[in-house]
């Protein structure tokens, strides 16, 4: 028999964020961090019981592909991946060592690559750049469920 728990207690246990820390080091994190975050995925939803739209399980899966391979071919050294459900989205943080700031590029149809960074931003709910004492921190939310008024990142249009 499992531990009793009261009803505050279940609730309180609800709320707790989910969260995963992960370091990269060495050639090509790419593949090992999305099917780290494809995993973390399925267990929020399996484990945790949190519901997860097909949606956001690929916007997290590509977000994270995106950010990872910013941070790999641009920044010397380790990186560190993050991910956290709390409130109904999953953070999704990435730190490199290289403080310069990335910018996304203006439109332009021919360009051919270099779209990583609009891709995030049209993904996701939220979306921020910060240097740190060392290097970077780049932030983006995805929202777990499919918006009933048809805005699929969640945002207000």
């Amino acid at each position: 028999m499992g531990p009793v728990l009261h009803e505050n207690e279940d609730q309180s246990r609800a709320r707790r964020p989910v969260l995963s820390a992960l370091a990269f080091e060495g050639s090509e994190p790419i593949a090992e961090a999305r099917e780290a975050a494809r995993q973390f995925m399925t267990d929020v939803q399996a484990v945790h019981g949190i519901p997860v739209s097909n949606r956001a399980m690929g916007a997290v899966e590509l977000v994270v592909s995106e950010l990872m391979t910013n941070a790999y071919k641009y920044a010397p050294g380790p990186c560190l991946l993050d991910l956290e459900v709390s409130d109904g989205t999953v953070q999704i943080s990435v730190w490199d060592t290289n403080p310069t700031l990335p910018a996304a590029c203006a439109g332009d149809p021919g360009r051919v690559g270099q779209h990583g960074l609009e891709i995030v931003i049209a993904l996701c709910h939220s979306f921020e750049i910060r240097r740190e004492p060392v290097g970077k921190r780049v932030r983006a939310a995805v929202v777990l469920a499919d918006d009933p008024g048809g805005a699929p990142s969640g945002r207000l249009l």
